[in-house]
């Protein structure tokens, strides 16, 4: 859903073009490199993309794709999407009694969706390659319930070295890995942060209403923190 900066200081890139293929589908916090493409190819892209390739004989560009395949460098974090950016790009809950929420997808009634996918104004995504705290949302990595990055998962431990999926994803799963380099490291599970919806556990017992001390409910996590790398991994 989304890629959250932790730390002031550290600059995007944001001139690259996405890979068509890939570039509307980018929840936000996966792992991305580049891909090759030729200039006078099919791949749509804004006409400032044109202004330098590879060579004078293959004429390809660099596009942004979160396709890897082993040796790809540099590494970079993705940060686009359609939510978890701000109101524009959120969801809308309605309905009877609040109970139809519905936000950009194939299965929402027409003319519903909030806005575009943040990348549809110019097809580019935004690149991080600095090292440093990040946090991404769970639905953008690798939720295997045993072996992802996911509270289920009761090998991970804090300090975990992270991987990437050949689908971007992070994972502390060195088995499903596109390559053995550890492109981050794993802090902790958290919510967003916010005191401003008040999370439960702030105004009751997380047990309640039951006084039962035997059965805390797990607080629940919304995104894993992260010490990025860097774009050529730690």
């Amino acid at each position: 859903m989304a890629l959250k900066i932790l730390q002031a200081g550290i600059e995007p890139l944001g001139q690259f073009d996405g890979l068509d293929a890939d570039v509307t589908t980018v929840k936000g916090g996966e792992v991305v490199c580049f891909t090759y493409v030729s200039i006078v190819g099919t791949d749509k892209h804004a006409s400032d993309v044109n202004d330098g390739y590879v060579s004078s004989t293959t004429l390809s560009r660099p596009a942004v794709t979160k396709s890897l395949s082993s040796g790809a460098r540099p590494l970079f974090l993705v940060d686009d999407g359609t939510v978890g950016y701000g109101t524009l790009f959120g969801v809308v809950v309605g309905g009877a009694s609040g109970q139809v929420s519905f936000g950009p997808s194939s299965t929402i009634p027409s003319g519903s969706i909030l806005g575009p996918h943040t990348a549809l104004g110019s097809g580019k995504l935004t690149l991080w390659d600095k090292p440093g705290l990040y946090a991404v949302t769970l639905d953008a990595v690798d939720t295997t319930a045993a072996t992802g990055l996911v509270p289920t998962n009761t090998t991970l431990a804090g300090g975990s070295p992270l991987y990437a999926t050949t689908a971007g994803l992070l994972t502390p799963n060195a088995g499903a890995a596109f390559e053995a380099i550890i492109v981050a490291r794993f802090l902790e599970f958290s919510g967003t942060g916010s005191l401003v919806t008040t999370p439960v556990d702030l105004v009751n017992a997380r047990n309640s209403p039951t006084g039962n001390v035997s059965s805390v409910v797990q607080k629940p996590f919304t995104q894993a923190v992260i010490h990025f790398a860097g774009s050529y991994g730690g």
